[in-house]
């Protein structure tokens, strides 16, 4: 391993998102510790110690890792079967899966889950968190606690009579703040400024300086002192297996995606095995020091590209601001009302949805889309574990099907299609059908060969079926042929796939260039 990146220009250039990020880091992983069922202070330790191992081990320059919204509700299940004690197990045993799929290069089979099922598993735990906020957002207290998310809605509904009107205004004002100043002011994360407003309203309450009774952190928790670690004392329990396995699915997906972004965002490419044996390491650290299941927070790691960020010391030195913050101001945070909290994770689960998404989904695939909702609905309504495998399974007898009707094609589309040289021209002809579970076959292609050609032509004369994970993959081929330099041109597709290419705005644009031709002589005579 090598420290070239601890020099005074890099420290210039990532002091600044270092403490940009802790401060987001702060509110946002005493939240999500509480929504995952551990405590304020196992977030704040997660967020450290993972963030420091993942940033040191890692293969990305940019990703933070932290506690996270997608692994909440997976986390929150298992807290409230073996109670919140075993979490850190729960992470020792994440991270051991983590490295196992490191050792078994398992990540390579993991880009193939269709992004139907992650989208919808994502809007699922968003529905978890936010309606788990309903007590705190209500100021509802000592209610009974039961197993299932579903049992804790119905008991909360129940008492909806009892709700303190002072509480759900505060609640109110803050979730609307946070909403209008995304609106209006994107480029200041909202808990930065309203954490510090939601600590001055709690610190009056408290004191009597205002005629309200708000549930505050310190209330619900007792007083927050810092602590950089709290040796966690569990016994090992099978029915760990299971969950850890799932959650260490989740993470991979999660951090491999949020790397990529990462790589999007400053035009780099990150070591997706090294950032895979990172991810290991920063989970077992985490639940050896008492912290929670970690992964990458993509809204996290893209505010540490926006800020500025050049190299993983950004996310060193947020883990180390944050040690800093909680030493001064670790004991104030014990003043922020439960609504506040409640606020941020319901704005937390909101920028989880993404909406655009399911309208493409609607729109170019119908399967898809009912996939998605399906396992959102058994994320909510039974498991998350079993939205996720449930997910998985069905998607792929779906794909079973379709190849089923078909079975010449896919032996063709297994070949990876024509190629052939003309004139410096490079004629790439896909065959068959274009989907996540072959897509990704042709990008790497693409990614290691053919850039000594000077122009390539795409060929989908004969792809009979694409989904949307095959129309992302098409347009990736496409940005890595216009970086460097070559020219393009696509031969029309089939009929039969048109309107689900007219999604993608690379081939609108190259409709508009006038790079969409009707045959490859038409292509190969065209300037």
């Amino acid at each position: 391993m090598t420290f070239s990146f601890f020099t005074s220009s890099a420290f210039k250039a990532n002091w600044k998102p270092g403490l940009t990020v802790s401060l987001v880091s702060i509110p946002l992983s005493i939240s999500l510790a509480i929504a995952s069922g551990a405590g304020p202070i196992a977030g704040i330790i997660t967020a450290i110690w993972a963030g420091l191992i993942g940033a040191l081990c890692g293969g990305s320059n940019y990703n933070i890792i932290g506690p996270t919204g997608a692994l909440s509700g997976f986390i929150l299940s298992y807290a409230l079967l073996q109670g919140p004690d075993m979490i850190p197990l729960l992470a020792i045993m994440t991270g051991l899966f983590v490295i196992l799929a490191y050792l078994c290069k398992l990540e390579r089979f993991l880009i193939f889950v269709p992004s139907s099922v992650i989208h919808g598993f994502t809007l699922g735990i968003a529905c978890i968190i936010g309606l788990s906020q309903l007590n705190f957002a209500c100021g509802l207290q000592n209610l009974p606690k039961h197993e299932k998310f579903m049992q804790n809605l119905y008991e909360s509904l129940q008492h909806v009579g009892h709700i303190s009107w002072p509480t759900c205004i505060v609640f109110m004002m803050f979730l609307c703040s946070l909403l209008l100043l995304r609106q209006f002011v994107p480029k200041i994360p909202g808990a930065i400024l309203l954490s510090p407003l939601g600590i001055a309203i709690g610190y009056a309450t408290t004191h009597d300086l205002l005629p309200i009774d708000l549930i505050t952190l310190g209330k619900q928790f007792g007083n927050l002192k810092p602590y950089l670690l709290q040796f966690p004392s569990f016994t090992f329990d099978p029915q760990i297996v299971l969950p850890a396995a799932v959650i260490a699915f989740i993470a991979i997906i999660e951090t491999m995606l949020s790397a990529k972004i990462a790589d999007v965002m400053t035009k780099t490419k990150h070591n997706p095995r090294k950032e895979l044996f990172g991810l290991g390491l920063a989970n077992i650290a985490s639940g050896l020091v008492g912290g929670i299941p970690a992964t990458a927070a993509l809204a996290r790691t893209a505010l540490n590209v926006k800020t500025g960020a050049t190299s993983r010391l950004s996310a060193m030195l947020n883990s180390i601001f944050i040690v800093l913050w909680s030493f001064v101001f670790l004991s104030f945070f014990s003043f922020i009302p439960m609504a506040v909290i409640a606020a941020i994770l319901v704005y937390t689960a909101l920028n989880m949805i993404e909406r655009e998404h399911f309208d493409r989904l609607y729109q170019h695939d119908k399967k898809g889309f009912a996939i998605s909702m399906l396992v959102a609905a058994i994320t909510i309504f039974i498991d998350p574990i079993v939205g996720i495998l449930g997910g998985i399974a069905l998607a792929l007898l779906v794909l079973i099907q379709q190849l089923a009707q078909s079975y010449h094609e896919v032996v063709t589309s297994q070949e990876s299609g024509d190629q052939k040289v003309t004139k410096n021209i490079l004629t790439y002809s896909f065959k068959g059908k274009l989907v996540y579970l072959n897509s990704q076959a042709h990008v790497m292609r693409f990614q290691t060969d053919f850039k000594d050609y000077t122009g390539v032509i795409l060929v989908l004369q004969d792809v009979y079926y694409i989904d949307l994970d095959g129309v992302d993959a098409l347009e990736e081929i496409v940005d890595l042929i216009q970086q460097r330099g070559q020219t393009i041109k696509i031969v029309s597709p089939h009929e039969h796939i048109t309107n689900m290419l007219h999604s993608s705005k690379k081939f609108q644009e190259l409709e508009q260039q006038e790079h969409i031709f009707d045959s490859l002589a038409a292509a190969l005579t065209a300037k």
